[in-house]
């Protein structure tokens, strides 16, 4: 058995495509998975299952929402270990930043630094970000909400291809704890 996050992309977000949290649930337990639970309202679930890899179950969960909410959402599907590792390789001080100013984009397949080569990083400075394993991590200082690299980063010709994803540090800091093996 192992425990992973399901991240959702874009529910619940101005009204729109909303998928209660119960729902999610309940319609989770009814694939088989054990343990679901859910955090926050913007898309994130935690369930153990002994079937499948994240590929597949994020393809499972993404058809599962099409039929029973009528509207296409994007899943990624990560384990602990992955979660782990990618809190553990972040490149910027989180332990000095607020969370609001530190964000990661989780990718559903690897990226490589081509797909970023037309951004002018010298003119979002302070901003910043780095690549990391399917993965990228965005130092906003003025939160995401103003950032003017997120927005660069999340063009559709950036994005192409791929399933992208953000959640604030606080975030994926939850994802880590809530997906760790029970002692």
């Amino acid at each position: 058995m192992t425990t992973y996050a399901a991240l959702l992309r874009g529910i619940n977000v101005g009204g729109s495509r909303k998928v209660p949290m119960a729902e999610l649930r309940q319609l989770m337990t009814g694939l088989g998975h054990d343990g679901v639970r859910t955090h926050l309202q913007s898309g994130q679930a935690v369930f153990t299952t002994g079937q499948g890899d994240e590929e597949s179950l994020a393809a499972e969960l993404t058809e599962a929402i099409e039929r029973h909410f009528g509207f296409r959402v994007d899943v990624i599907v990560r384990d602990h270990g992955y979660l782990q590792a990618v809190l553990e390789a972040c490149p910027f001080p989180a332990a000095e930043l607020q969370p609001k100013q530190l964000h990661v984009t989780y990718f559903s397949t690897s990226v490589t630094a081509e797909r970023f080569a037309d951004i002018d990083r010298a003119a979002h400075l302070p901003e910043e970000f780095r690549l990391g394993d399917r993965c990228l991590y965005l130092y906003a200082p003025e939160g995401l909400g103003r950032s003017k690299l997120a927005e660069a980063l999340s063009r559709p010709r950036v994005t192409r291809g791929v399933i992208a994803t953000s959640r604030n540090w606080n975030t994926v800091v939850k994802l880590v704890e809530l997906t760790a093996p029970q002692a």
